[in-house]
């Protein structure tokens, strides 16, 4: 009769469970793995051999069959050593298990017998807990992870020998995690930044309606500067947020504290990066820079250095803030909801519009800029253009910049009043509404509707360009504590294109 172990597979940012059945019999002596398992599983042939003799059993010289099912859906990684190896030493009566259907194994193992630690862990204990599974036994140093919710009770080993030893003894208790380990100080704070109140307020509307927004500017103007302290005034992550961050960080294996991200993530990816990198993909699907910005921020320093495909492949999850990723391996749909923060210079030499003289004609500046392209221009909300610091902002001690926790209070006030409106949608920010409630919160006065159908007119604006001005203004009328749209709300939105109507179209 074949043995039966519970474990799981990944797919995207989701698991589902898969049965491991071993199945010994005479005849040739073999070893196969079916079920459309990848070339890490089935390596995995040598590694549970060596594990089982190294930790002081007997490999059995018979017909080994394992099969992974569902045969129909494709396995990929080393998480199944463990199983089968369990399976194995069950099936030749070794071990007693007899519970065993109530466990979810995974782990990789090592020649020697160690349990070493394996991606997407966090992602299986909580499928396990939608499936009624509650008991997971996981490598060691999985165990922070794969303990950060409430309801699992996990059994961390490190090699294969400890794990026998409980299921021989069951003297183990279930691992407790003291404490989640919160990390919301940021070392970077905005009273940092001297001057720039203009470019300080654009930032300060992006961050309240998580909108979109690109900073233009001469070198050295503090562009990055500004851009790297966005997260310090960015609300808390949720309880949601945060679990669905660090599913996607434990897929990649970036989890090196083995914890819960309690910050929202900032990704700032160099300028050389690839299309697969950006988006995601390769063989294995892997999440990119898109999704692993997901709930915060993705930061584009130098954007027109960019490769123009790279940047023309954010249009779709920045429409949609989802990416879905098709490969002759399979298709995976990975969430990617960030604000994107772009940095770029206005010109070639850099000093347009700057007390240094620009060098450049208007074509070098429209070609300089045509790499930005309008079905992306269309997709950001607010064009802020940062000035040349003066010299008496760096010597005025007069007035104290404002700190990150000031400006904060103000962004998480407004995404209160977001929260609240939206109560009743699956989103929470004003950078989300779709037409249909634009027309239900960003209703205008005559006054404000007139302004905005003049520049519509004038400036030949897209519908989306459109909404997007409404989604701002709606923002900036939270900010301001007012129940409807007013017409200096229209008019500053209005502005925050200005750069963009004036120079780029």
């Amino acid at each position: 009769m074949a043995i039966v172990i519970n474990s799981a597979a990944l797919s995207g940012i989701n698991a589902f469970m898969v049965s491991v059945e071993v199945d010994i019999t005479r005849g040739l002596p073999s070893f196969n793995i079916v079920g459309l398992a990848d070339t890490a599983v089935r390596e995995s042939k040598e590694r549970v051999r060596s594990a089982i003799i190294n930790s002081g059993f007997n490999f059995p010289v018979k017909r080994i069959t394992v099969n992974l099912a569902p045969a129909n859906l494709r396995k990929e990684g080393s998480l199944y050593d463990l199983p089968i190896a369990i399976g194995i030493l069950m099936a030749t009566n070794q071990i007693s298990f007899s519970n065993s259907n109530e466990y979810i194994l995974l782990g990789e193992l090592s020649l020697n017998g160690n349990i070493n630690p394996v991606n997407g862990a966090l992602t299986i204990v909580l499928e396990g807990l939608s499936k009624s599974f509650t008991k997971f036994i996981v490598p060691l140093k999985n165990a922070e992870e794969c303990s950060i919710t409430e309801k699992s009770q996990i059994y961390p080993f490190g090699n294969l020998i400890e794990l026998i030893n409980f299921i021989k003894y069951r003297d183990m208790l279930p691992y407790h995690k003291s404490k989640i380990k919160s990390k919301t100080k940021y070392k970077l704070d905005f009273s940092d930044v001297s001057g720039q109140t203009a470019c300080k307020r654009a930032i300060e509307v992006a961050a309240a309606g998580k909108h979109n927004i690109i900073l233009l500017g001469p070198p050295g103007s503090g562009k990055t500067m500004i851009a790297r302290r966005i997260p310090s005034i960015l609300p808390k992550l949720s309880y949601k947020e945060a679990i669905e961050i660090t599913k996607l960080y434990s897929i990649c294996g970036e989890l090196n504290d083995n914890n819960m991200i309690t910050r929202r993530p900032f990704r700032n990816p160099h300028h050389t990066c690839t299309k697969t990198s950006l988006i995601g993909g390769s063989t294995k699907l892997t999440p990119g820079e898109v999704s692993l910005a997901h709930t915060g921020v993705l930061f584009l320093d130098e954007m027109l250095e960019f490769n123009k495909n790279v940047l023309e492949a954010l249009r779709q999850p920045l429409e949609d803030k989802t990416v879905m990723i098709s490969r002759a391996s399979g298709s995976v749909i990975y969430p990617s909801n960030f604000m994107l923060v772009g940095a770029l210079n206005p010109c070639p030499c850099g000093f347009y519009g700057s007390s240094k003289p620009c060098t450049c004609t208007d074509y070098d500046r429209k070609k300089y800029l045509s790499k930005l392209s309008g079905p992306l221009l269309d997709r950001i909300d607010i064009f802020a253009f940062v000035n040349d610091i003066k010299y008496s902002d760096l010597t005025n001690r007069e007035f104290e910049n404002e700190s990150s926790e000031t400006v904060r209070k103000r962004i998480n006030y407004a995404r209160s009043i977001q929260k609240e409106r939206f109560s009743k949608c699956n989103f929470y920010c004003n950078s989300d509404m779709k037409s249909e409630d634009i027309k239900k919160y960003c209703k205008l006065d005559a006054k404000s509707s007139s302004i905005l159908e003049f520049v519509y007119n004038k400036y030949h604006l897209s519908i989306r360009a459109y909404n997007k001005i409404l989604k701002v203004s709606r923002t900036i009328a939270d900010l301001d504590k007012k129940e409807n749209i007013e017409k200096e709300h229209i008019l500053e939105a209005i502005q925050y294109r200005n750069f963009l109507n004036e120079h780029i179209i």
